[in-house]
């Protein structure tokens, strides 16, 4: 498919601009009495660090979720009207009131909000075993890719097309942060996340469990309608952005396949092309 190979040049590696900056640095004007100081430091964020997730979907979709932990959920007037309109409350954990100035004192000034924050603990780790019984779909394997607003796009793909299961390397991948979880619109609580050490052996124990490893590449020989992968589960391997898969994960894969793109283009980028390559494996 040209793989990731156009991917966005320029990434951030790791954590991106646009994501929370640590907690609230201390009381704004305006907070109701009596909150702590220095909440970074504070009994209000999770001794492992917070997330502040930020936006309407993500806030509803964590508030809905209960496997996930949380601690304060911040609310504008307005805001707390059009939550109560998504997901009709009572919720698991009381809003404060805030103003909108309350915002940037703990969220990038470029966080798109609309008057909504919560501070959450991040998702646990589940198994490989227990993502794969989530749903009979498809399993996404990411092969060190970076950007978590393409991470947060490809989950955002993942669960509207069915898959089970977003695979990546623990070490090689962002973190879960609230850019991520913006950019995948309530996906993050939906598709589950396994990071693995090793993602070669992460690659063998999807084949031990029944599914057929396609690896996505330019240069493959077939397209993926052609690989004949009707009947089958399949776990879709995708390589980084602007290289991407590595060898050793090349040779792991029971198959490589590519998109049929246009040869004026050389590649998708990553997120694209893992909705491209979803929406094909569900029309089969």
């Amino acid at each position: 498919m040209g793989g990731q190979r156009g991917g966005p040049r320029g990434e951030v590696r790791g954590e991106a601009r646009g994501e929370p900056r640590g907690e609230p640095r201390g009381e704004a004007r305006g907070e109701p009495r009596g909150e702590p100081r220095g909440e970074a430091r504070g009994e209000s964020a999770p001794k492992e660090g917070g997330v502040w997730l930020h936006g309407l979907h993500p806030v509803a979709a964590a508030l809905a979720n209960p496997a996930r932990r949380l601690r304060r959920l911040l609310l504008t007037a307005e805001a707390e009207q059009a939550l109560a309109a998504r997901l009709p409350p009572p919720w698991r954990i009381a809003p404060e009131r805030a103003e909108r100035a309350r915002f940037a004192t703990f969220l990038p000034e470029d966080a798109v909000h609309q008057g909504a924050a919560l501070l959450v603990e991040k998702l646990p780790n589940p198994p490989l075993e227990k993502a794969l019984a989530h749903r009979d779909g498809p399993v996404l394997v990411l092969d060190q890719v970076t950007d978590p607003r393409n991470i947060g796009a490809i989950l955002r793909s993942a669960a509207a097309f069915g898959a089970a299961a977003l695979v990546m390397q623990d070490r090689h991948a962002p973190p879960e942060t609230g850019a991520l979880a913006r950019a995948a619109s309530g996906a993050l609580e939906l598709v589950p996340v396994v990071r693995e050490v090793n993602l070669a052996r992460a690659i063998e124990a999807l084949k031990q469990a029944g599914l057929w490893v396609v690896g996505l590449e330019g240069a493959a020989p077939v397209t993926l309608a052609q690989a004949g992968l009707g009947g089958r589960r399949v776990a879709l391997v995708l390589g980084a952005e602007g290289e991407g898969m590595r060898r050793l994960t090349r040779e792991h894969c029971d198959e490589l396949a590519r998109l049929p793109i246009a040869p004026e283009m050389e590649s998708l980028n990553v997120s694209a092309a893992a909705a491209v390559a979803l929406y094909e494996l569900n029309r089969g």
